[in-house]
């Protein structure tokens, strides 16, 4: 759940993204630490194998202010997307206030991505999180590789569910009739005023 400090006048977020393994979450995080400025954005922690491949989780603490005086920490969080590594992905989605899943547009990793989506779902049941209440949103990424599915199958797949189709690598991404925007930075502004809504609703 949210947390709110109205003596500190704090609102602190926990953002998770979540999906399978090489889908780019690690990516999204450290686009987004080259782009905020350093007075806003803290250290960001990475465990990784020698693979590359992140083997617990990245930590991206966000911090920026409102116009009502409010502070507002972003903590964004990713899982690693082994299979391997169930027990820890459950670990670190436990207290999430939101989750960006983030999927291979790619044919060839559909599977893939059915997969964490279960997944997902069923750590959040498991941590006590409503899976249907919960922020989500789904950005699938890697747009710039080859046979990947077109944007009107997606579209028509998830109907009105928020999606963006995105390249973390290259950080375009164009979503719906709008101009393209920057994927990273634009993601957690739209979770964060997702969450503000889901909480005063």
């Amino acid at each position: 759940m949210v947390q709110i400090n109205m003596a500190e006048r704090e609102i602190t977020i926990k953002v998770v993204y979540y999906g399978p393994a090489l889908s780019g979450k690690t990516t999204n995080l450290q686009h987004l630490h080259s782009l905020i400025a350093k007075d806003s954005a803290g250290k960001m922690l990475t465990l990784d194998t020698a693979d590359d491949r992140t083997l617990y989780f990245d930590f991206l603490p966000i911090q920026f202010g409102t116009q009502n005086g409010f502070s507002v920490k972003l903590k964004l969080f990713t899982v690693p997307g082994q299979v391997m590594h169930k027990s820890t992905r459950k670990v670190v989605l436990a207290g999430a206030d939101a989750v960006v899943f983030v999927a291979d547009s790619q044919r060839s990793s559909a599977s893939a991505n059915a997969y964490s989506w279960r997944d997902m779902e069923a750590n959040l049941k498991s941590n006590g999180i409503d899976f249907e209440q919960i922020p989500k949103i789904v950005q699938f990424n890697k747009r710039d590789l080859g046979d990947v599915k077109p944007l009107a199958e997606i579209k028509q797949a998830w109907g009105d569910f928020p999606t963006y189709p995105a390249a973390a690598f290259v950080s375009r991404l164009a979503w719906r009739n709008t101009p393209p925007r920057n994927c990273s930075s634009d993601t957690p502004k739209f979770v964060a005023n997702w969450c503000f809504a889901s909480r005063w609703r």
